[in-house]
Parts: C-alpha cells; structure tokens; sequence
C-alpha cells in the first residue's frame, strides 16, 4: 500500500496533524510509539493497534491520527487489491 503523494506526504500528514498531548508535553515524555494496522483492499485503515507504546496519551494520539488518515492505495497481489499488514513508527519529540 501506499500514501497519497507517497512517503514524504506521509510524514508531512503526521506532523501536520498531531497534537502533543499537554500532560506528555509538561511531563517532557517523548519517543517512539510502533503502530500496526490493516489497509484494506478499498485503501481505507483498519484495526490499528498499538505495538509498543510510550505512554498512555502519546499511544491514544498517535492512534487517533492514523485513524483520521485518508485513504491509502491500496497493496495489489497479481493485480488485484489486498488487505497488507502495515507497521508504522510514529515518533514524539520536543523541540
């Protein structure tokens, strides 16, 4: 599967779109939150499950976002479309 516009449109969305939860933010926690979720043949998101999370407001927010994403092209298999598995990095950092 892919993006619209591909990767780099991916990592402009999530920066564009992600809110730094205040008490993550007051508390100065940051890191790595590894999403899982399913693009469905339709390109659409699905099942998003947290894989290793950081803590409970940085996991929930990056959830939410990945939630709100617009469709994907969807993954094919001898040219017809495919439910893929997709493993996401989602990384928190204060500036």
């Amino acid at each position: 599967p892919e993006f619209p516009g591909g990767e780099g449109e991916l990592l402009k969305y999530l920066a564009k779109n992600t809110q730094y939860p205040q008490m993550e933010r007051d508390n100065d926690i940051q890191g790595r939150v590894m999403l899982r979720f399913v693009v469905l043949e339709d390109g659409s998101v699905s099942d998003v499950t947290v894989v290793r999370g950081v803590s409970p407001g940085l996991d929930k927010e990056a959830v939410r976002v990945v939630k709100s994403m617009p469709k994907f092209k969807p993954g094919r298999q001898q040219g017809k479309p495919v439910r893929v598995y997709y493993n996401l990095p989602f990384m928190f950092k204060l500036q």
